[in-house]
């Protein structure tokens, strides 16, 4: 298993910053699906559905996401659930 991480690491650093960037939308294009998002805390709890989206991140400590009323969305990853859902 890790001669397989090995190629592909190997592989990934021999393309280009343009193959790369492409190579990194088709993964999140794969990830795009249906989800429930729920922030709770305290007596406090919002939830909202994505629909064929998806939920990103940043080293800030913010899920990010376009809820079904196309609103963009910002909420801590602290108390945040995400759980895929079928439609």
């Amino acid at each position: 298993m890790k001669i397989i991480y090995l190629v592909a690491l190997v592989l990934l650093a021999a393309c280009t910053q343009d193959q790369q960037n492409q190579l990194s939308r088709k993964v999140v294009e794969v990830l795009d699906g249906d989800y429930l998002v729920t922030y709770a805390n305290g007596t406090t709890t919002k939830t909202w559905k994505i629909d064929n989206g998806k939920v990103t991140s940043s080293d800030k400590g913010y899920y990010y996401f376009w809820d079904e009323k196309k609103h963009y969305v910002q909420v801590p990853i602290v108390n945040t659930f995400i759980e895929e859902i079928d439609s």
